[in-house]
């Protein structure tokens, strides 16, 4: 799905939507790799590291990454929806049914991937919460605007009770979990995530869900408003001016109070800085979106299979810290979890780069193609 209008460099495809993907999926790894490479059962306002190096490490994360990135790929969301309906209308396709069957298949692949990889899967909201956003298609850009507003202040309303509520785990459970992905076959850890992907996946709905579909309406306001096709738009500016430095100066000092302070005022202070440093970061890659020589060309192509990264960075360090892989769970640190982590979306950026020489879409954008397009035929109503 991809944008014909003009962006501000001339060129027939906007830049903006390549960036943000590129950049979002090492932020979002980041994030992942705190629950692939250790416990997801302590408590989330818990304070992690076992020592300075550690503690700085999930600092930056909290500050930096956690709740922004996936508020990009929401955003994104929202403009690829937007995208889709250009595509539908222009090619004379039923967008109705093209947009049913990708959510479908978006659903299908998060089950998947929360089930036999890792539990934080956020594909499953994104086609559930993305049945609701259809029924905004068709509204004015103001109006999508105030309402994703809108939700972007409930979730910071309703994320922290939820988050910083005490839930009691046996020290029975913990050491289940331990085994398991330390010594447990492939089997045993899917029977594990299995059962945390459904006991977290109506928190993540309620938690996520309202934050994923604010950011949803405002993407696909920013494709109705022709701003997603202009990095130069004097909205992004404001967004550069006002948002980055407040919103990922106030994330950090949340970070350091959840990490050496008194944890609770941290999470919230994170949790309600996070969309204020999102659009920041939206302005800031808005203003790196120039046009690319080759090597940047292969690297922003390969960031447009990010369903591809994401579900790899995903399959290949569940399998490197789980017990049936190389059986790092638990025993390397934070900084270097980051680092494996980072590593691993560069070999799959790589692995990409000399796919996408020979393939048009990466291969799990194939597949969500094919749902998406099953039984569709040019010309039938939408």
């Amino acid at each position: 799905m991809q944008s014909t209008a003009p962006d501000m460099t001339g060129s027939d495809r906007a830049l903006m939507p390549d960036y943000l993907r590129l950049i979002a999926l090492f932020g979002i790894v980041v994030v992942n790799v705190q629950y692939i490479a250790f416990s997801s059962l302590h408590g989330f306002a818990e304070p992690v590291g076992d020592d300075l190096a550690d503690a700085i490490t999930v600092w930056l994360v909290n500050g930096l990454a956690l709740l922004k990135t996936y508020g990009l790929f929401s955003f994104m969301f929202g403009v690829g929806l937007g995208f889709l309906m250009r595509s539908a209308k222009a090619r004379g396709l039923p967008f109705g049914r093209l947009y049913r069957n990708r959510m479908i298949g978006l659903v299908v692949l998060g089950i998947a991937h929360g089930c036999l990889f890792f539990p934080g899967d956020i594909l499953t909201v994104y086609g559930l919460t993305g049945g609701v956003l259809y029924l905004m298609r068709n509204w004015a850009v103001r109006r999508l605007v105030h309402v994703g507003v809108a939700l972007l202040g409930m979730q910071a309303l309703v994320a922290p009770p939820l988050l910083l509520s005490e839930i009691e785990v046996s020290p029975e459970v913990f050491a289940l979990e331990q085994l398991i992905l330390t010594q447990g076959s492939f089997r045993d850890a899917v029977m594990f995530r299995s059962a945390s992907f459904a006991f977290t996946l109506p928190f993540f709905l309620l938690i996520q869900g309202l934050s994923a579909l604010g950011w949803f309406c405002l993407g696909l306001a920013a494709v109705k408003s022709g701003m997603i096709d202009d990095a130069g738009h004097p909205l992004w500016r404001l967004a550069r001016r006002w948002c980055l430095w407040p919103g990922v100066g106030a994330g950090l000092v949340g970070a350091a109070i959840w990490q050496w302070g008194t944890p609770a005022p941290g999470v919230v202070l994170c949790i309600v800085s996070a969309p204020v440093a999102t659009l920041g970061y939206l302005g800031l890659i808005a203003g790196l979106s120039r046009p690319r020589g080759a090597v940047m060309t292969r690297l922003l192509a390969a960031g447009g299979s990010s369903l591809s990264i994401y579900l790899g960075q995903s399959i290949l360090l569940s399998t490197i810290f789980s017990g049936y892989g190389l059986g790092l769970w638990e025993a390397v640190g934070r900084m270097g979890a980051v680092v494996i982590a980072l590593g691993v979306t560069i070999l799959l950026m790589a692995a990409l780069v000399l796919w996408r020489s020979h393939f048009k879409l990466g291969p799990f954008e194939w597949l969500l193609r094919r749902i998406t397009y099953a039984g569709v035929q040019r010309g039938q109503p939408g």
